[in-house]
């Protein structure tokens, strides 16, 4: 069997959300660009404060989830942090996170503790999922956090400047018989294609066009969650809902209409059109806002996408945890809800997008 499943039972215990309160609407982007003469792809984007970044907003998401989770920060034996926007180049975010949160260093010396960063575009959270997946499967520990997070990015006058978001989430994976959502198997795709990559020293990635929708985000979104429904036996009318990776709102309902789900079926999970493109944390955050409304049994398919290029597709069926712990944390609706919008001015200078001599 081509699924991937540890040979312990395990599930999401806890999980949490962030999304900055700023936006920026991209009619504003097009007034000060132009460009948009046959539309905009959302309606805003969410953009980080000045005190914001990758770390600050992890923080806020691991402690949503182990809210959610009701375990102790000590509990952990793993937190990793995928990103494509770590704040240092050489110096790990995941260090930070984990000593913020309690459960590393000196709030807690007496107990191991995995710290690392995750690295693979818009998909570095799941493979932090993945990985706490097979690391609490293998009994090698009870409770491992993996978080998805990223800062907008986006190069002035692009066609990035419009979706490149800001925002994400943390999940808590540890043993089934305690998880608000158990997982029933994985299924991994990847091909070397080069749709989005940024060379060192470059301040903004770049995109290869012509590589970004059938090469790139279709051919890799298909072919996992095709993949991971054909070994699991399932078809799409098995899953309450699908949450597809986000770069834009045509996208993932395109990939869902393919595949053969319905709109009502990924309509909760779809943020794109309201905060951007989270990148890292997009397919995660879409998760969060469906596990918010969720019914007990109810199936789940998470499947994310990563330039470069691979997807993650995951099953998760609901437990009846879910109804004690959903109001432990807010929800993602609120953090959606919870909006100033700013001009292109503050944006640019939030952004550090002004560079003065």
């Amino acid at each position: 069997m081509s699924v991937m499943k540890p040979k312990r039972d395990v599930g999401i215990i806890g999980y949490g959300a962030y999304v900055p309160r700023f936006r920026i609407r991209a009619e504003e982007i097009a007034r000060v660009w132009g460009g948009a003469d046959e539309g905009v792809p959302i309606e805003e984007k969410a953009v980080p404060g000045l005190d914001e970044d990758t770390v600050t907003m992890s923080i806020e998401a691991a402690r949503n989830a182990l809210a959610r989770a009701g375990i102790q920060p000590k509990q952990l034996r793993a937190v990793w942090v995928g990103s494509e926007s770590h704040p240092y180049a050489v110096k790990p975010s995941s260090t930070i996170v984990a000593e913020a949160i309690g459960a590393a260093g000196r709030a807690n010396h007496d107990s191991p503790l995995l710290a690392a960063d995750w690295e693979f575009a818009c998909k570095a959270g799941t493979e932090a999922l993945q990985a706490a997946i097979a690391l609490v499967g293998s009994g090698m520990a009870d409770y491992a956090m993996a978080i998805g997070m990223d800062t907008a990015q986006g190069r002035p006058g692009d066609a990035l400047e419009y979706t490149a978001g800001a925002g994400g989430a943390a999940y808590i994976v540890g043993p089934a018989e305690n998880s608000l959502a158990y997982f029933e198997g994985s299924y991994s795709y990847v091909t070397d294609t080069p749709d989005f990559f940024r060379r060192e020293h470059q301040h903004y990635p770049q995109h290869g066009n012509r590589f970004t929708g059938e090469p790139a985000y279709f051919d890799h979104t298909l072919h996992a969650a095709r993949g991971l429904m054909d070994e699991l036996g399932y078809q799409p009318s098995d899953f309450a809902y699908a949450i597809f990776h986000q770069p834009n709102v045509k996208f993932p309902q395109t990939a869902a209409r393919k595949l053969g789900f319905a709109p009502e079926q990924i309509a909760p999970g779809l943020l794109a059109g309201k905060i951007g493109n989270t990148y890292s944390g997009a397919a995660m955050l879409g998760a969060t806002a469906v596990l918010d409304i969720a019914k007990p049994g109810d199936r789940i398919l998470l499947c994310s996408f990563g330039s470069g290029a691979g997807s993650d597709a995951f099953s998760w069926v609901v437990t009846d945890k879910i109804l004690e712990r959903r109001g432990r944390a807010p929800k993602t609706a609120w953090y959606v809800a919870r909006r100033e919008v700013i001009d292109y001015a503050l944006y640019a200078r939030y952004r550090g997008k002004l560079v003065m001599n």
